[in-house]
């Protein structure tokens, strides 16, 4: 619905926030940081996918509720460049504002609903023990934030899998929820889209500001190229393929849980890393690249290959040989990496993802009428 695209537009600053946030730290820890907050924007939001999949947004009370996630979405992502310094608080307060107030108006609008309502108080449980970590977290600093903000995403990413289980009201079976598979499908492609989003507008605003030369000039063709090739290998075939599986599977949630929820992670996570590697291959694309430049440029397509190969693993239970060739083909080119010019790592990289969106396509495979 138009509302939940409305909504959508505070992710598309925060995937911004995530990738800005990594390039003006980029180190192991810098790295790990973002990844966390990485983690906890896109649970606020799949978990705000999977409600509007039981509520229907166009519904008065229903869009008021979204557009207040809306405002402090805004005042999550503002607080990502210093969550792990000043706006520790900030961040954790409207992280457990989100989920723990997103839960409470669900369990009143499906009040009589005994089903329901025994899950979103399990749901409620689990937010609120790790919502209590994410606020001691801003409370705390240093390596305790860190810790405290860890445990509170093992206890949450734990959540689902162990069915929300809570003493005195048992778990809940994926079995008996009510999934529309279309939707979620939908969901998470255009969260996909939101990340491919800002992949060009970084390359695009980067771009703007550089002298035009033949070798910035290539590394904007290969990084645009690079997202374009991202974009087909997800929507060609697998996209639609997959919204027909799940809206056709006997046990829907098992699935939206695995394949849509946790997988989804690492394509995404894949984009973010391509959109680090333009902004940086763009801005110094001659001379010899250091790690952070080759950790991103091969990193990125690597992470997004491999979530796409899992993911096609849960929808169609084959892993496609396009993809584990592609990463293989990444690894081989990681031994010469060094030795390369930023802008023709960057060209290469892209020039792999190219063959295997060719691959899939010539071998139309997973087939739609499979």
């Amino acid at each position: 619905s138009f509302v939940e695209l409305f909504f959508d537009l505070v992710f598309v600053f925060a995937v911004t926030q995530l990738s800005h946030s990594l390039i003006g730290n980029f180190s192991a820890l810098g790295a790990i940081q973002t990844t966390m907050l990485m983690l906890a924007v896109w649970w606020v939001w799949v978990f705000t996918t999977w409600v509007t999949n039981w509520l229907d947004p166009e519904k008065l009370p229903v869009r008021l509720a979204l557009l207040v996630m809306m405002g402090l979405g805004l005042v999550l992502s503002a607080s990502i460049p210093k969550a792990f310094q000043e706006r520790g608080l900030a961040f954790a307060g409207a992280y457990a504002a989100m989920q723990i107030g997103r839960t409470l108006f669900v369990l009143w609008a499906v009040r009589g609903n005994a089903g329901m309502t025994i899950t979103f108080q399990r749901i409620l449980g689990w937010l609120g023990t790790g919502s209590a970590f994410w606020i001691a977290g801003g409370l705390a600093e240093g390596p305790l934030r860190m810790l405290l903000w860890a445990l509170a995403l093992l206890i949450e990413y734990a959540a689902p899998s162990m069915g929300f289980f809570v003493p005195g009201l048992g778990r809940s079976k994926s079995e008996d929820w009510d999934v529309g598979g279309h939707h979620i499908a939908e969901r998470c492609g255009l969260f996909i889209i939101i990340a491919l989003g800002e992949s060009i507008l970084v390359t695009g605003a980067t771009f703007a500001e550089l002298v035009w030369t033949t070798t910035t000039t290539a590394a904007f063709l290969s990084s645009l190229t690079g997202s374009i090739a991202m974009w087909w290998l997800y929507f060609d075939v697998v996209s639609e393929a997959g919204t027909q599986k799940i809206s056709n599977a006997g046990n829907p949630g098992r699935l939206a849980r695995l394949a849509y929820t946790y997988l989804h992670l690492f394509p995404v996570a894949g984009i973010i890393l391509c959109a680090v590697a333009d902004e940086l291959v763009l801005a110094h694309p001659s001379g010899h690249a250091n790690w952070q430049m080759l950790t991103a440029v091969l990193g990125g397509p690597g992470l997004y290959l491999i979530g796409n190969l899992l993911f096609k693993k849960a929808i169609f239970n084959r892993a496609p040989l396009s993809h584990v060739t592609g990463v293989l083909l990444l690894a081989v080119l990681a031994l010469a990496a060094e030795h390369l010019q930023p802008w023709l790592l960057s060209l290469l990289t892209t020039l792999i993802l190219i063959a295997i969106a060719a691959w899939e396509k010539l071998a139309n495979c997973p087939k739609l009428e499979d």
